[in-house]
C-alpha cells in the first residue's frame, strides 16, 4: 500500500466511517470494521458520546485494543475519530 498521510485519510470524505456507540466493541462492530478493511484497506471508526460515557477507555486505549483484535495499524487519532489501515489482502488469479 502507497505511503498516505494521516491528514488525508481524516480529510477523505470517500474513507468509510463505523461508529460505536453504547453497545460498545461487540463482534457485530469489530466483524464490520474487518469487512471494511478488507474492502479497502483504511477505516476511521467514530467514538460516540454514548459509548465514551460508558467505558472509562481513552480514545488511545481504544484504538490500541482495535489494533490488535483486528491486526491493524493506527494512523492517527483525531478528536474522537480512529484511523485504521490494514495491507489489503491480494485475491489469487
Amino acid at each position: 500500500m502507497h505511503a498516505v498521510r494521516p491528514s488525508e485519510i481524516f480529510q477523505d470524505k470517500e474513507v468509510v466511517v463505523v461508529n460505536i456507540g453504547k453497545k460498545g466493541l461487540t463482534e457485530g462492530v469489530l466483524r464490520e470494521i474487518e469487512n471494511v478493511l478488507r474492502a479497502r484497506g483504511v477505516v476511521k471508526v467514530k467514538l460516540l458520546r454514548s459509548f465514551r460515557e460508558s467505558t472509562g477507555l481513552s480514545r488511545e486505549e481504544v484504538a490500541e485494543i482495535l489494533a490488535r483484535a483486528l491486526s491493524a495499524e493506527v494512523v492517527g487519532v483525531r478528536g474522537f475519530v480512529i484511523a485504521l489501515r490494514k495491507e489489503r489482502e491480494r485475491r489469487r488469479a
